[in-house]
């Protein structure tokens, strides 16, 4: 029986493209590599989770190479993945104007209170000459 799984197994790499061979020969040795780091479960990382979802999106073959987790996981894994990335790009994001400094914002209301004939763009100027660039609409 051995003799023959051995012939099968030489006359499928003969009829297989070597790429394919490649990628598949690369998928066990990784698998091979997990087994040996862990004693009675194989203990998954992150990047052995990046490596399956990375590699079943190259390769259209992935299932037959899959020994150490099942294929649903790796597609669960792919999934989380792809919500990940959409909940990180639609994430909430400071809106409006930004605030200005409370040093600033004394300032203005000193400035104010101390000259009443001053308006908005008289205390803009005096910023100004001070070395604060605030805008007309900040200062009123």
């Amino acid at each position: 029986m051995g003799m023959l799984k051995a012939v099968l197994v030489f006359l499928r790499a003969m009829l297989i493209p070597k790429m394919q061979l490649a990628v598949e020969n690369l998928a066990l040795r990784q698998q091979l590599a997990v087994c040996k780091q862990s004693v009675k479960r194989p203990k998954l990382h992150p990047r052995d989770r990046d490596f399956w979802v990375w590699l079943s999106r190259l390769w259209p073959n992935w299932r037959s190479a899959l020994a150490i987790v099942q294929r649903e996981t790796v597609i669960r894994w792919h999934r989380q993945g792809f919500k990940l990335y959409w909940r990180w790009k639609s994430r909430a994001r400071k809106v409006g104007r930004p605030g200005i400094d409370r040093e600033i914002r004394d300032l203005i209301r000193r400035m104010s209170r101390e000259n009443s004939t001053w308006g908005a763009l008289r205390i803009q100027s005096e910023l100004l000459l001070l070395g604060y660039d605030v805008a007309e609409g900040t200062v009123a």
